[in-house]
């Protein structure tokens, strides 16, 4: 395991706080791995997406839109109890019937309309083995054009359910790289899946636990007020050098 002098050293000169370019960062992967080595030593494995099904990955990603993960169980629960955790089975659900399900997911009527018209998107299709056989971007583009499909959503389905390598960027990735000095946080969401994919090459096991050890870390230590004393990551993260220097500042005064 790397200590924090080591990240540190391979990370970014902490004295100057300067911000990695785009450019910079996608030649230089190893920047990235270093954190996802820590990241990966400090949690384990997190045996990401929890599904017993692709399909059941596909409608986990649609109903964790704006709730707790905790919140999605309940409502995979109640479909699985009816034996209604199927394409077919929610297509023929009445909305109000669909929707007493999902309550537990918050939103439940947008995200019954949404549910229902992905599933009926999805056997139009011709279900997993026809849309597996697209290309990755081919079939992504497909899903951008279901409505309530935004591109985290899209992204989750490609990378958990059909194993495609295309990295998840979500808010606690914008949150934890921008506090380490990586990105800004404001860059668009193509322009960021861009930078991580040609930092890293593609590689779906990698993006897989990648993408779920940054959401540990986040809602664990690098929270909306972070705890820095207990990161191994503080070493190498602009914003920890900046809080205990205001800290510190603070305490002399």
């Amino acid at each position: 395991m790397r200590c924090a002098s080591d990240l540190t050293y391979m990370w970014i000169n902490i004295s100057d706080l300067y911000f990695l370019t785009f450019k910079y960062l996608a030649s230089n992967g190893n920047k990235l791995r270093a954190i996802f080595e820590w990241l990966y030593e400090a949690y384990g494995p997190q045996h990401w997406w929890p599904g017993d099904t692709p399909f059941e990955v596909m409608t986990g990603a649609i109903l964790t839109q704006n709730t707790a993960w905790s919140n999605v169980e309940k409502a995979m629960a109640s479909l699985k109890a009816l034996d209604c955790l199927s394409p077919e089975a929610i297509f023929a659900l009445s909305h109000e019937s669909l929707a007493g399900l999902l309550r537990p997911s918050g939103y439940f009527n947008v995200k019954a309309r949404r549910l229902q018209g992905f599933c009926g998107w999805y056997l139009a299709q011709g279900g997993y083995k026809t849309l597996a056989r697209e290309e990755t971007e081919a079939l992504r583009r497909r899903l951008l054009g279901i409505k309530g499909l935004g591109p985290e959503t899209a992204d989750d389905i490609l990378l958990y359910a059909f194993k495609r390598p295309v990295f998840v960027i979500d808010a606690y990735t914008r949150r934890l790289f921008a506090r380490i000095g990586v990105i800004q946080g404001d860059e668009g969401y193509e322009e960021l899946r861009y930078v991580f994919e040609s930092a890293l090459g593609p590689d779906v096991a990698l993006y897989n636990e990648f993408h779920a050890l940054i959401v540990r870390h986040a809602k664990a230590l690098c929270k909306s007020r972070p705890i820095c004393s207990g990161c191994g990551l503080a070493a190498c993260c602009v914003s920890s050098v900046y809080i205990s220097s205001a800290t510190s500042q603070r305490a002399r005064h």
